[in-house]
């Protein structure tokens, strides 16, 4: 079978997943998961115990969560075309260290402001939260700015994984209105030329349940039921 991505809606970071399958061009399917109505299911924790999105079924069968564990998992994919390089090169040294960042610290950032939206009231402890938030959010940009340092891309003059999950996390900035992306120029001409990107429009075209046109491996949608009975 193709492996299936277990992707979250609205805007999960299951995003940046989307864009690397479409640029790899690998044969695969995707499972819609409502978030968190579905993520807290028991059903869906048979998928990822700990019930977040994304997550990847291989073609084997097998179960793998966390962004950075599936992108690392597909990048074999990609160096042929050199979205990702060979393990143990300082291409892949550079490239592990870009997508940790990505994950600990740009994620990261973003935590304080989606509790605050989700969960606050609208009391003292949700503007505290939000300030936090703020500070959290526009030093990630600041480093990551400096780190991309004037490149075309997050890893020099080619595209690699790491760009297809800026993505799915840059876009956050539009429900938390507390940075600008002009004022760093380099993210907000990468961010740009993301968004041209046809496999960043299939994406958002897939979350927004929209006709969706493929240039990539795509071979269609399947229920969560469905992707259960695959498990046995």
């Amino acid at each position: 079978m193709e492996p299936i991505l277990f992707y979250g809606v609205p805007s999960g970071c299951s995003f940046g997943s989307i864009v690397a399958l479409e640029w790899l061009g690998v044969p695969y399917r995707l499972c819609r998961i409502e978030m968190p109505e579905v993520t807290l299911t028991e059903a869906y924790r048979r998928i990822n115990p700990v019930g977040e999105t994304p997550a990847l079924m291989t073609a084997e069968g097998d179960l793998i969560s966390e962004s950075l564990a599936i992108l690392n998992h597909l990048a074999p994919h990609g160096v042929a075309h050199r979205l990702a390089f060979r393990q143990g090169s300082r291409d892949f040294d550079r490239l592990n260290q870009m997508l940790a960042y990505l994950n600990t610290s740009f994620f990261n950032a973003f935590s304080p402001l989606w509790h605050a939206l989700e969960h606050g009231d609208d009391g003292p402890g949700k503007a505290a939260l939000v300030d936090y938030g703020r500070e959290k959010v526009r030093r990630a940009h600041a480093e990551l700015e400096a780190q991309l340092g004037g490149q075309d891309w997050l890893l020099g003059e080619h595209r690699t994984l790491a760009d297809a999950y800026f993505i799915g996390i840059a876009r956050w900035t539009d429900y938390h209105a507390v940075v600008d992306r002009r004022d760093y120029p380099g993210l907000q001409r990468l961010y740009e030329k993301l968004e041209a990107d046809p496999a960043v429009r299939f994406a958002h075209a897939v979350e927004a349940g929209e006709p969706a046109s493929s240039a990539g491996g795509f071979k269609g949608e399947i229920g969560l039921g469905e992707a259960l009975a695959l498990l046995g």
